[in-house]
């Protein structure tokens, strides 16, 4: 995978500038978090599948804004025929993860949506720690979530706990 075939497909689907903007903002700190963890854990780290994961994450919401976009991204990156740990990437990236009963009641195919490998989990951290192209931080996140979900969402502890795995504290 490369840069030019990631912007190719995101150009191709018509995704919003800010969306591409968004997205390499999550790459960069994407990449910035695959880096500290390998050097704080001697954990191998696919660093390229991070970067360019996390650069086309959201290239569903070429076509929808709700959470559907995760799905409707696989499906395009799955037409497109990337490799499969980009389409899991993709499809996980939702928040921290959503289990399949969870999924089920917010009108997403019925299965799981956890991320599983340490990309997954990676570019999903990246991505609640961007807002927009700006980098915010874990309190930020868990006011945003709290203030439209209500204070004891399950993704509240899974973003947590995400963080802790990845040592970002």
């Amino acid at each position: 995978m490369d840069i030019t075939t990631c912007l190719k497909a995101l150009n191709d689907y018509n995704c919003p500038p800010n969306v591409i903007a968004h997205s390499k903002a999550v790459s960069k700190k994407a990449v910035e978090i695959a880096k500290t963890y390998s050097e704080k854990t001697d954990a191998t780290v696919d660093v390229e599948q991070v970067k360019y994961g996390a650069l086309v994450h959201d290239i569903g919401r070429s076509k929808t804004h709700s959470i559907q976009h995760a799905v409707v991204g696989a499906e395009i990156l799955r037409d497109l025929n990337f490799p499969e740990c980009y389409i899991n990437i993709t499809l996980k990236h939702i928040g921290a993860g959503i289990p399949c009963e969870e999924a089920e009641e917010l009108g997403l195919p019925k299965r799981d949506y956890i991320p599983s490998t340490i990309e997954e989990k990676i570019v999903a951290q990246a991505d609640n720690l961007t807002s927009g192209t700006a980098e915010v931080d874990l309190t930020f996140v868990l006011k945003k979530w709290k203030e439209s979900f209500g204070k004891n969402h399950p993704a509240i502890k899974r973003i947590k706990l995400l963080h802790e795995e990845l040592l970002l504290d």
